[in-house]
């Protein structure tokens, strides 16, 4: 029978609850005992009596009680000292990059006490400050070190902020405590060598004014058995070395650390860090990922500290994209998924150590696979190659053929060997161009009115990753290829492949005899061999006898454009109209002419990388050309895309946000062309480029009497980033202007580059596609928007972010590129360098509101009509001439009027083209309206409002509840007339 105890205090409760904690095993042992033992228990008095030791001990356990803390004064200093020391490390911590150290190993209060005794030596030592305090701290550090003392308060300070920025690294603390102990007893002896080498004879005096007690201890010894000269070059050395270990730098790598710091000092250090940390151990010379390496593949990364903001835990490593100098479009490939990296890591375990599928992990110190070697390895193993042995000889996996097998052992494929693949030649890719600045243009760059124009430098867009031939992953996926035409019998073989930054084309050569089909039949065949569902199937190669197999790279490079805009291909000329496309699939670069395309339409899906083309493209006209060579309009329904080049000088009119006002722009457009084709029809010329020729050449001179001044006109370049807004608005006048811009627009020096999302054949029309001839198509959801785009398959196969389709004017075949890719960060650079070169001035009759028509306010004998009109219009809310004819039965003259003078009274909007007014008067309105055109008074208004009316309560009332049907009172239960709806079911 359980016996129940008082409660004991909660303090007592605690205390016991701890005791019995620790004495768990004990007191439950006894337990156990006691009950499995209870005639021992009651039978002898002895035991009733006794105790065990573990019970004596929980009840001599001392209660905390108040005389066991310290005394009160004691309490206040200690919490004094350690407010004052954690504030001063909390400030000490801010300083410089933020760190947050755990609060369990942080010595705020050792670090202070260092910074106090530096500050006491410094207000000594340095500012000679004086009396009995003073002389203690001089007794105590100018007696022991001498004139090393004056070096002590920066010793102290390190090691104080040491303590308080990075307390839990404690090697690297003592390392330093070491080096600052090396270089202070060399430096005491030295400064006793140099004060004249004092004995103590001569009293304790002499020795403060050299090198203390230290210093003799040091050099005295030395001094008896060498000259002075010696025992100086010695404690330099030892100096030297204390410095080397306070720096943790070996002897090897003195050069090395020096050339940083001089580049770190000249301001050449722009690239990232190779190493993490503020200390050389933990640069890429002294990898120790090993240390955090389990007993898996996966090697577990170091735990993150964690800071207190705002009341929740936040991690101190923030990403990149939290860089105020950076901007979100600096990535080049962004990926919607969010994979999880350690187990990515695990799954790809057995191809790094090549030990079966359990996968061991890498021994400490051999270098770890990379990720394009892990594809690779992943490849080979899948196609049943042989792959070289790990060094602990891992045994081979139930079901997959022995490493070195021989060819044909196994049952399902034949096994390829490793020499086939290293047979085919690669095409060797195009040297990238030196980092060497863009040459200068031969010409002047002298602007209208005397301007001295610069062209931003090209270091503002820095070189990228320099292009692979090949790599192993190549030499796989070569063996794949073989392997799959040997198994379906094919007379063919890889005779070489073309690596490119995105795709690589491996070239098929057939036997005489063999149909082409046979191989493009096996498409989906190699997808599943090479394990990727991007492959594209070129038959044959244009200008080859051979058929391309263009197959993604598992690591793809990106182009930058700094590379595209210094290759051998754009300096050929120095045409302002030249722009960086990319990279071809041989790693070529494409540099297009925008004047010879002469229009573009770009289209693609959302994220495929149209406007980085965008981007690439303007950043290119501005690195090339000046305001006086090229001027463009930019329209920009997004209003997000092209902001970043508001107030550029090349512009003519602020980027045009408003659909309305973009076709009104491309109705500007039209109007300069038909001036230009003024001027060139009346001096004689076939295209601007002749007509400029001329007037700089002063062949062009206006008529006698002509207030006129000919000058140049530059190139006019429209770029519409999304046209799917502007047909969704006024698609006639829109497509209309187009159509006209690029039948002529030509010769006169204007070209149009139209982006959309949306290739469909209501945006893209057919007289949009028959007059403009180039084409880039990015990757599309579907085969029928790729052949809207190039009227040919293949965009549905690309990969997406740059990779793309380029048809320009004259090309019978596509080429395929990666587009060039410049970052938000340098296009920020160069339209500031040249914001700063000149300020924008735009014109005003670009875009210019149109001005409300000034109609006759007579109404004549129209008046019924008109009311008519207006009661039809506002109670139908739409305004169309069209309708007012059929409704009214009037002519098309009579409805425009009408319509004119609506719009006169403010009862429709202005005209939009094609489309319908907007009706600007509600229903509610429509009294007032037709009493002010009748000329009558308005009509008074109600004495008394209308009181609301609660619909949901008048619905809820007049419902009727579903309990009246089994209420029986209500449902007259008992009587032979009525009946309710379970009784009518006759069960």
């Amino acid at each position: 029978m359980a016996t129940r105890t008082s409660p004991a205090p909660r303090g007592q409760q605690r205390t016991r609850s701890k005791g019995a904690t620790a004495k768990g095993p004990t007191t439950t042992a006894r337990g156990k005992t006691a009950a499995a033992r209870p005639a021992r228990a009651s039978g002898s008095p002895k035991d009733q009596g006794r105790t065990t030791p573990a019970t004596r001990q929980s009840e001599a356990t001392p209660e905390p009680r108040q005389d066991d803390r310290p005394a009160l004064p004691v309490r206040v200093i200690r919490a004094t000292w350690m407010s004052l020391a954690r504030l001063t490390g909390s400030a000490v911590r801010k300083f410089g990059h933020d760190v947050h150290p755990e609060r369990e190993l942080r010595r705020d209060g050792s670090g202070f006490f260092l910074l106090l005794l530096a500050l006491a030596v410094a207000a000594v030592e340095w500012w000679a400050l004086t009396g009995i305090i003073a002389d203690s701290v001089h007794a105590a550090a100018g007696g022991t070190f001498g004139w090393m003392a004056l070096l002590v308060p920066f010793m102290l300070g390190i090691g104080a902020v040491r303590l308080f920025r990075y307390p839990e690294r404690q090697r690297a603390n003592n390392r330093i405590a070491i080096g600052e102990l090396f270089i202070l007893f060399a430096g005491s002896g030295i400064a006793h060598l140099v004060g004249g080498q004092p004995t103590l004879s001569e009293g304790l005096d002499a020795l403060w004014r050299a090198g203390g007690v230290v210093g003799f201890l040091v050099a005295g010894p030395l001094t008896a058995l060498l000259t002075a000269w010696p025992v100086g070059i010695l404690l330099s050395v030892v100096v030297f070395l204390g410095l080397l270990i306070i720096t943790a730098t070996p002897f090897r790598h003195i050069p090395s650390r020096l050339r940083a710091l001089y580049e770190h000092l000249m301001g050449q250090d722009l690239a990232d860090a190779r190493g993490s940390g503020d200390h050389p151990e933990d640069a890429e010379e002294h990898d120790q990922s090993y240390l955090y390496a389990g007993h898996g593949s996966t090697a577990t990364p170091k735990p993150k500290r964690r800071k207190r903001l705002f009341g929740k835990d936040q991690s101190e490593d923030r990403p990149a994209d939290d860089d105020d100098t950076g901007f979100v479009g600096d990535e080049a490939f962004e990926r919607a998924v969010v994979e999880d990296e350690e187990r990515r890591a695990r799954e790809s375990g057995a191809s790094e150590s090549g030990a079966g599928e359990g996968g061991a992990a890498v021994p400490p110190g051999v270098r770890r696979p990379t990720k394009q070697e892990r594809a690779a390895e992943n490849l080979k193993r899948a196609q049943g190659i042989g792959v070289p042995e790990s060094p602990d000889h891992a045994p081979a996996v139930p079901g997959r053929p022995p490493r070195n097998a021989p060819e044909g052992s196994t049952e399902a494929i034949d096994i390829v060997p490793a020499a086939k693949a290293l047979l085919v030649p690669s095409t060797p890719v195009q040297p990238q161009a030196p980092p060497s600045p863009i040459p200068q243009r031969t010409e002047q760059l002298q602007l209208a009115g005397d301007v001295a124009y610069t062209l931003p430098p090209s270091d503002y867009l820095p070189a990228g990753t320099p292009p692979k031939e090949r790599s192993e992953a190549n030499d796989a996926v070569v063996a794949a290829l073989t392997h799959t035409l040997d198994q379906f019998n094919v007379d063919a073989r890889v005779t070489g492949f073309s690596r490119g930054p995105t795709v690589t084309r491996y070239e098929i050569e057939l036997a005489p005899g063999t149909k082409v089909e046979r191989v493009t039949a096996l498409s989906k065949n190699i997808s599943y061999a090479v394990a990727s569902s991007d492959v594209r199937i070129l038959s044959p190669i244009p200008g080859k006898s051979a058929i391309g197999i263009e197959i993604p790279n598992t690591d793809r490079e990106t182009v930058s454009l700094g590379d595209v805009l210094r290759s051998g291909n754009a300096r050929k000329t120095d045409h302002p109209m030249v722009m960086g496309v990319g990279k071809d699939v041989e790693g070529g670069f494409v540099v297009a002419n925008l004047a010879k395309m002469p229009h573009l339409l770009v289209a693609g899906a959302t994220g495929a990388g149209k406007s980085s083309f965008v981007n690439s493209m303007i950043t290119s006209i501005l690195m090339r050309s000046t305001p006086d060579e090229v001027r463009m309009v930019m329209v920009d329904p997004k209003r997000v895309e092209l902001t970043a080049y508001e107030g550029v000088p090349h512009l003519i009119t602020p980027i045009i946000t408003s659909p309305k006002k973009a076709a009104e722009a491309l109705q500007w457009v039209v109007r300069e062309m038909d001036t230009r084709y003024d001027d060139l029809a009346n001096y004689g010329y076939k295209h601007i480029d002749d007509f400029n020729k001329a007037v700089r050449n002063g062949k062009v001179v206006p008529p006698e009497g002509s207030k006129r001044v000919v000058r140049p006109y530059p190139y006019l370049l429209v770029i519409v980033d999304e046209l799917a807004d502007l047909m969704m608005v006024a698609p006639r006048d829109v497509e209309d202007s187009i159509v006209r811009i690029t039948q002529l627009a030509r010769a006169a020096g204007i070209h149009l580059v139209l982006a959309t999302q949306r290739p469909s054949v209501d945006v893209v029309t057919g007289l949009i596609k028959a007059n403009v001839p180039s084409r880039m198509a990015f990757a599309t959801s579907s085969v029928t928007d790729s052949r809207v785009v190039l009227d040919q398959p293949g965009a549905e196969k690309l990969i997406g972010q740059g990779d793309a389709l380029f048809l320009p004017m004259g090309a019978s075949k596509t080429i395929r590129v990666q587009g060039a890719w410049v970052t938000e960060s340098e296009i920020h650079r160069v339209v500031e360098h040249v914001k700063g070169q000149l300020q924008a001035v735009y014109r005003e009759d670009v875009a210019v509101e149109a001005p409300k028509k000034q109609i006759d306010d007579d109404i004549g004998d129209d008046l019924d009509v008109l009311l008519q009109a207006t009661e039809l219009v506002v109670t139908t809310q739409f305004g169309s001439t069209s309708m007012l004819q059929r409704k009214l039965r009037v002519g098309f003259a009579k409805a425009g009027r009408l319509m004119d003078l609506l719009e006169s009274r403010g009862v429709v909007g202005p005209s939009e083209g094609s489309k319908a007014r907007d009706v600007l008067v509600k229903p509610d309105d429509l009294a007032p309206v037709l009493a002010a055109m009748r000329g009558d008074d308005p009509p008074a208004p109600s004495a008394a409002p209308r009181e609301p009316v609660d619909l949901v309560a008048d619905d809820l009332a007049s419902r009727t509840q579903a309990v009246e049907y089994y209420d029986g009172a209500d449902s007259g239960e008992g009587d032979e007339g009525s009946s309710d709806a379970w009784n009518l079911t006759g069960r």
